[in-house]
């Protein structure tokens, strides 16, 4: 006798309660073998593809695509127990590889993919819910299983397409589970669109175009001139942010906007904190990025450099490489060094964490903070790869100024400001010269230290700027 395991949505990260269904990748039915991807979630850090760890048959699945659902709720059953005849996997073995937090255990097997079939849409009469998912096009409850759908009588097939967009006349031209997603949050019908990308293909940019000509009572434009990011129709009015009033409108503060305006909430609330600043000539510092990136090899980054110079300064001032745990006050300092960085990417602030930057040199830190980055453009940064920071450094002179007084990224101790480098006149060797100037700004918990160790550091920092030869003491 098989039997009927229930999968729960698990804990995808530090303070992560709830997720977002992007897309199901498995149907009711399916055959499925243990560690398989069964669902694609967005947190408000990441997108996550959800593994099981149960092999055997789905016979239910929990939340449309779109649905929120708290962590612990259920996603899907699983009848395990018996050796499918497909030979996808022991159905019946337990133990699974991959590691989210809450449950996996040491090895995974090969990741595998369903090939997705023309099925036809089924009737009126079908069930949904824990009896199945029959009426639904993967995962989403369909037109055509509508009473009033004259497809619903048993008209042509139509095809389950892979990006979860079931259309008569071929696949809908988008790749993106992100340009999925602002669609559907928009009631905007992506075959009504022509794609700017790659034959055709439907891009962010082409959503975004369409929503603010639909809020402006733009019409499509006429077929002789269509404009590639125009609908071939006019798109329904956005409803992700609703007018309450005569030049009013309310945006719903929610996924990673959100969960960015909750922490530096919290940390305004909880940390008192204190900001000290200075300029520096980084003239020597640009020169010695220039004859390095000269001398062969990958190149070196500026944001590598200056992570090179933050560890570096805070092993001689480790008092701001902690945290506070308020309930026990105490200080908890850290031994190594986890670098946060701040991002900013089409899905809001992100801050990816590159560990044990302490113990890398700057092409380790070049190649990890690229990464990194990419990631952090594509929506693929996992939960792990944006938590566990002890220290965050914010490269704001990439937006074009010069200063700013950052708000820490709780729980953290502090966080090293950088503005733009510009030529600035500048008193050098006793006369007045055009340098390569930067403003450097520290905010810090003022609990964990005093304005003598604050000031300290950056003093320190500023030194290595200058003089980039300081660094040599700690190498």
């Amino acid at each position: 006798m098989a039997q009927v395991l229930e999968f729960k949505l698990p804990d995808l990260g530090e303070g992560l309660t709830e997720a977002e269904i992007v897309r199901w990748l498995v149907e009711v039915g399916d055959v499925v073998a243990i560690d398989q991807p069964v669902v694609e979630v967005e947190t408000a850090k990441a997108m996550v593809e959800v593994p099981c760890p149960y092999g055997g048959v789905v016979t239910a699945r929990f939340g449309e695509e779109g649905t929120e659902l708290p962590v612990g709720a259920p996603l899907i059953t699983v009848a395990v127990g018996e050796r499918p005849a497909t030979g996808a996997g022991d159905a019946g073995s337990e133990g699974s590889g991959n590691v989210l937090v809450g449950y996996g255990t040491s090895e995974a097997p090969a990741r595998r993919r369903r090939v997705r079939q023309e099925r036809p849409v089924p009737g009126p009469s079908a069930t949904t819910g824990q009896a199945g998912a029959a009426g639904r096009v993967n995962g989403r409850a369909d037109a055509a299983a509508s009473p009033v759908n004259a497809q619903a009588a048993g008209a042509a097939p139509v095809k389950a397409q892979g990006d979860g967009l079931a259309t008569e006349d071929g696949p809908v031209p988008v790749i993106s589970p992100l340009v999925r997603r602002l669609a559907r949050q928009n009631d905007l019908d992506l075959r009504e669109l022509t794609g700017s990308g790659p034959d055709g293909l439907i891009l962010r940019a082409d959503v975004e175009y369409a929503l603010r000509a639909a809020g402006q009572g733009a019409t499509a434009a006429p077929a002789a001139e269509p404009h590639p990011r125009v609908p071939r129709a006019s798109a329904p009015q956005p409803s992700v942010a609703s007018a309450a009033g005569p030049g009013e409108i309310r945006t719903p503060l929610k996924g990673v906007r959100g969960a960015v305006a909750d922490k530096l909430a919290r940390s305004r609330r909880e940390i008192p904190d204190a900001t000290c600043w200075v300029d520096a000539d980084a003239t020597e510092l640009m020169r010695a990025r220039t004859a390095m990136n000269a001398a062969g090899g990958p190149k070196i980054s500026l944001l590598a450099l200056l992570a090179r110079i933050c560890t570096a300064a805070l092993s001689r001032f480790p008092e701001l490489n902690s945290t506070v745990d308020a309930e026990a006050r105490e200080i908890v300092r850290f031994d190594h060094v986890h670098l946060g960085f701040a991002a900013q990417t089409d899905r809001g602030l992100v801050v990816p964490v590159v560990r044990d930057a302490h113990a890398r040199d700057a092409e380790s830190l070049t190649a990890e903070f690229a990464r990194l980055t990419e990631a952090g453009r594509t929506g693929a940064l996992t939960p792990g790869e944006l938590t566990g920071g002890t220290f965050t450094l914010n490269n704001y002179g990439v937006f074009g100024v010069d200063g700013s007084t950052p708000i820490i990224n709780h729980p953290e101790a502090a966080m090293l400001g950088v503005g733009r480098i510009v030529p600035k006149p500048w008193v050098h060797e006793g006369e007045l010269a055009v340098r390569q100037v930067v403003q450097l700004s520290l905010t810090f918990d003022h609990r964990v230290c005093d304005g003598g160790v604050a000031g300290g550091f950056l003093r320190y920092v500023a030194d290595c700027v200058e003089q980039p030869a300081v660094l040599l003491r700690t190498l």
